[in-house]
């Protein structure tokens, strides 16, 4: 017990030791460069950092997983620090503090904010009833989050229906192809046809994209949502038909008595859900109007937490709050509903975001030196980094570069530029769909993942996970540069 609490005490010195080195140049007006001119002077080997965070979470599990579950924030903290101390020895202590607060202010204090509440609320909302886990039933619910994931965001729609799906297959024993599924339709490729489906997306309606405009990507979704439909429920037929025939069957009324029928409890969680989603919103607009450009809580390195993120954040921790108060503890104990989820991805992503800083730094200042000019180059290209980086800021990188290219008649005014359709969708087609690649794609793979294994699933490891979406996605891609970005330009 005293040699743990001195291992705790040693960590905190070392943080609270790193937190004073980053705040205290700034009230010394520590030089920092603008992240163009900084990204064109990193080396790629300050990338390696976020590789080594990432093959944490890939392999680390494998071998330590309950000293890995442990340890969480340790790997994060850890991982930050690789990258932050040679940082702060090459480009002084001034810039690197500038950088870390601006990764934890303006990016990952609003990301995590939203997902907490988004995954409080919806904790709060049960799905009860008859529901077999058949393979007829589990292509439904697939559909349903799938067509939600552009109404209330691919998280909000994720956390809405992961939990009515893993209760309707409790009794199978292979379950991890459900959840895979469910990942990439309802926390990916269904977010595409709407601003508030993802980030990425959101962003570009910020910068003038109409709002409606994204619906130009419903043909690609089509195709997406059936092919992957059609395959699931071949997939779930036979692996049904093998728990059937191995003597599981699901928990229903076997006496002739009826079904109980299907019912959602906690029904006033769906006013905080849409609390939450107009909060976003309404940042998003108050941040495009001039009179609140300026409007902030001043921090170090001059830096500000915008106002309109201020008031966003306030009113997701309100929603998210009133919805824990007012909602029957009954109805999160059917949903076995606990923190961990959240904590985890609370931890692994303040890794994800320092560690990420020089590559989305590089990527921002080069990303134009890369030579893309055809649609299904931005499609990959984009896809591909969004699959490991935050997609929202490799969209606007690809977006700006779009905008640079000459462009023909029927091009988008946007407030970066004109920009030609064909281009624009891919880099919209990219940035969400490939989302779906990896476990840290798209926030919520990871919750989902999570939430799957507290009900007992067991889910495929980082490079497992990748095996699935080799096999079925990036065939599945291929066959929408074909169409989309090749033929139909």
């Amino acid at each position: 017990m005293i040699a743990a609490r001195r291992r705790v005490s040693g960590k905190l010195i070392v943080i609270v030791l790193l937190l004073i080195a980053l705040i205290v140049p700034a009230f010394f007006g520590a030089h920092h460069e603008e992240s163009d001119e900084l990204g064109q002077d990193l080396s790629l080997w300050l990338c390696l950092p976020f590789v080594g965070m990432l093959l944490s979470i890939a392999i680390v599990p494998l071998f330590k997983v309950h000293w890995w579950e442990k340890n969480l924030l340790n790997a994060a903290i850890g991982w930050s620090l690789v990258f932050l101390v040679p940082f702060a020895i090459i480009y002084g202590p001034g810039q690197a503090g500038h950088d870390f607060y601006h990764a934890m202010l303006l990016d990952y204090l609003p990301f995590i904010v939203l997902l907490w509440g988004l995954f409080a609320v919806s904790g709060g909302i049960v799905v009860k009833g008859s529901l077999s886990g058949s393979p007829l039933v589990n292509t439904v619910l697939l559909a349903i989050g799938t067509v939600l994931a552009s109404c209330i965001g691919t998280t909000g729609a994720s956390m809405v229906m992961i939990r009515p799906l893993l209760r309707a297959n409790a009794w199978r024993e292979k379950r991890a192809h459900i959840v895979v599924f469910f990942i990439f339709l309802v926390s990916n490729i269904g977010g595409c046809l709407t601003p508030v489906g993802d980030p990425p997306l959101f962003l570009g309606f910020l910068r003038g994209v109409p709002f409606f405009w994204t619906m130009r990507l419903a043909p690609i979704l089509a195709l997406n949502v059936v092919v992957l439909l059609g395959v699931f429920f071949l997939m779930d037929r036979r692996l049904h038909g093998k728990e059937i025939a191995a003597g599981r069957w699901p928990e229903l009324p076997l006496d002739g008595s009826p079904k109980e029928r299907i019912r959602v409890y906690g029904l006033h969680n769906l006013a905080f859900l849409a609390g939450i989603v107009g909060a976003v919103i309404l940042s998003g607009i108050l941040g495009q109007l001039d009179s609140w450009q300026d409007l902030g809580l001043p921090f170090f390195y001059g830096l500000k937490l915008p106002l309109n993120n201020v008031i966003q954040m306030v009113l997701i921790i309100i929603c998210g709050i009133l919805s824990i108060m007012i909602t029957n503890s009954e109805y999160h104990a059917a949903n076995n509903f606990n923190w961990g989820a959240i904590q985890e991805v609370a931890c692994l992503f303040i890794g994800i975001f320092v560690t990420m800083i020089p590559a989305l730094a590089i990527l921002h200042a080069r990303g134009d030196q890369l030579g893309l000019t055809e649609p299904w180059q931005f499609f990959w290209v984009t896809g591909g980094l969004s699959s490991f980086l935050d997609n929202a800021p490799t969209y606007l990188v690809f977006m700006t570069t779009a905008a640079a290219l000459p462009t023909g008649a029927g091009a988008l005014t946007t407030t970066i530029g004109t920009i030609a359709p064909s281009l624009l969708l891919a880099v919209s087609a990219g940035a969400v769909f490939m989302g779906a690649n990896t476990y840290i794609g798209n926030a919520p793979n990871f919750m989902v993942r999570s939430i799957a294994v507290q009900h007992d699933v067991k889910m495929p490891s980082f490079f497992g996970y990748m095996s699935w979406s080799g096999r079925f996605l990036i065939p599945l891609f291929l066959l929408d540069t074909v169409i989309f970005f090749v033929l139909l330009q």
